[in-house]
C-alpha cells in the first residue's frame, strides 16, 4: 500500500476556484481525503507543501505527440522505431509542463499509452484516436499531386497521424479497427486543414452517410468522434450528424455556436500552434503551401473564443503542436487567460477536459476518490496564470496516478 500526505498547501476547489488551506492524503494512486489537519498513516510519505498552490493535473484534449517534425508528410515516412522513439522526448516534457493527461488526436495508440501507463516511459496518461480518418484528398492525406494515385501506405506506418479511407462500408471497418487496436476515441477530418497539400480551408470531409456510420460504430463502441473543422458550415454539418467534439473551429460564427450548444457538442481551440506555425513554421521546415493558409484561420481564432463563450458552448484545453514547437504548449493557457480570464480557462485544462474525455470526477479534480494527478505550484494561478507556464519551472512536485515524477520539494 502507497500511502502519500500532501500537507500545509493551499488547496484549489477547481469548481469555485478558491483556495482552502487543507491536507490531501492518497493512497494507491486515488486520493482518498482532503481536509484540514489529516493525519498521516504509519509510514506515509509526507511532502510539504507550504506556500503551495495545490491543484489539480491539467489535461491537455488536442496533441500528436509522434509528431515530431512540422512537416507531416515527412513525418509519415520516418521508420517506426524513429517514429516512436522521437514520441519520448515528447511525452517527458508534457508531463513537466504538468499535463498529466493528454487525448491524442491522431498518431499515438494503445502502445505509447501503455508505456506511459506501466512506466516504462514518462509521460503523460494518453486518451489515443489511433489514426484519424480522412477521405481521398483530405486533411489526412499527405500524397503528393500526381498523374496517378498510388495506395496510401498510412495504415502501416507509426508517423502517419491518418489513414485514408472512403466509403460507408470501408469507415465502419475503419472505425471497428481502430476501437480494436485500442483507440478511445475516433477522430474524422470534417474540412480541409492546415497541414495538409491539397485540401483547402472550405473543403467539407466526407458526406453525411460516412460521418453518420462513423458516428453509428464509435457509439456502438461506446464512445465518440471528435471532428477537425474550421468553417461553420462545416462544424454545423458534423455536430448535426452525432459528432461530440469540435477541433479549431477557428471560423466559427454565432448561428454555429448556438447550433453546438443545442446539441452539446464541445469545442477544443487549439490556438497557440498557429502563432508557432506563423513564427517558427518556416524555419522548421513547414511546407509553403501549408505556411500560406495559415493567416486564413489564426486571424479568426481569438475571436471564436468570444463567440463561444457567448453562446455557452464547453471549450477544452488543445495545443495541436508540432516538431520543436511543442515547447510551447503552456502558452495556450496565457492567449486563453487574456480572452476569457484566468478561473474559466483553468476549469478548460481540467473540468472541461475531464468531461470530454469520458472522466468527470476521477480527473481534473481534488475530492476523495479522485485519481490522485497533482500539481504544486509556486504561485497562484487564480490570479497569475504565468505560474503554469514555460516548461514548469514553477511547477515543484507533479504526481500522476500517486507517483511523483518530480520534486523540488
Amino acid at each position: 500500500m502507497t500511502v502519500m500526505l500532501i500537507q500545509g498547501g493551499n488547496v484549489l476547489d477547481i469548481e469555485t476556484l478558491t483556495l482552502q488551506a487543507a491536507c490531501v492524503l492518497l493512497q494507491d494512486g486515488l486520493i482518498v481525503a482532503v481536509g484540514p489537519n489529516l493525519t498521516a498513516p504509519p509510514g506515509a510519505h509526507i511532502i510539504n507543501a507550504k506556500g503551495l498552490t495545490v491543484m489539480p493535473g491539467m489535461i491537455d484534449c488536442h496533441t500528436h505527440i509522434v509528431a515530431s517534425q512540422v512537416n507531416l508528410g515527412i513525418n509519415a515516412n520516418l521508420p517506426n522505431a524513429l517514429a516512436t522513439l522521437r514520441a519520448v522526448p515528447i511525452l517527458s516534457g508534457i508531463l513537466m509542463r504538468g499535463f498529466t493527461t493528454v487525448r491524442d488526436a491522431g498518431g499515438a495508440d494503445w502502445s505509447l499509452a501503455e508505456a506511459t501507463r506501466t512506466d516504462t516511459i514518462d509521460g503523460p496518461r494518453i486518451f489515443p484516436a489511433g489514426r484519424g480518418l480522412s477521405q481521398t484528398g483530405g486533411h489526412g492525406d499527405f500524397r503528393a499531386r500526381n498523374d496517378i494515385i498510388e495506395p496510401c501506405a498510412c495504415s502501416q506506418k507509426v508517423g502517419n497521424i491518418a489513414r485514408v479511407v472512403d466509403g460507408e462500408d470501408n469507415v465502419r471497418i475503419a472505425v471497428r479497427e481502430e476501437i480494436q487496436k485500442g483507440a478511445t476515441q475516433i477522430k474524422i477530418m470534417a474540412s480541409g486543414g492546415v497541414a495538409s497539400p491539397n485540401d483547402p480551408i472550405h473543403f467539407l470531409g466526407y458526406s453525411q452517410t460516412e460521418i453518420r456510420a462513423i458516428v453509428e460504430e464509435a457509439t456502438n463502441a461506446g464512445t465518440y468522434v471528435m471532428a477537425h473543422a474550421y468553417t461553420p458550415r462545416a462544424i454545423s454539418r458534423a455536430v448535426q450528424y452525432g459528432v461530440r467534439t469540435i477541433e479549431h473551429g477557428n471560423l466559427v460564427d454565432a448561428d454555429t455556436a448556438q447550433v453546438m450548444h443545442d446539441h452539446n457538442a464541445f469545442m477544443v481551440p487549439t490556438l497557440v500552434t498557429y502563432e508557432a506555425l506563423a513564427t517558427e513554421g518556416a524555419s522548421l521546415g513547414f511546407p509553403a503551401e501549408s505556411l500560406a493558409k495559415i493567416e486564413a484561420v489564426r486571424g479568426d481564432g481569438k475571436k471564436s473564443l468570444e463567440i463561444l463563450a457567448k453562446a455557452g458552448v464547453k471549450m477544452g484545453l488543445g495545443t495541436d503542436l508540432l516538431g520543436a514547437m511543442h515547447r510551447h504548449q503552456s502558452e495556450e493557457l496565457k492567449i486563453r487567460a487574456d480572452i476569457l480570464g484566468t478561473g474559466m480557462v483553468l476549469q478548460q485544462a481540467t473540468l472541461v477536459g475531464a468531461e470530454i474525455i469520458g472522466m468527470s470526477g476521477r480527473l481534473g479534480v481534488i475530492k476523495p476518490g479522485a485519481i490522485a494527478d497533482l500539481l504544486l505550484v509556486d504561485g497562484n494561478p487564480i490570479t497569475d496564470i504565468s505560474c503554469l507556464l514555460g516548461q514548469g519551472e514553477h511547477i515543484r512536485v507533479i504526481i500522476k496516478d500517486g507517483k511523483t515524477y518530480k520534486s523540488q520539494n
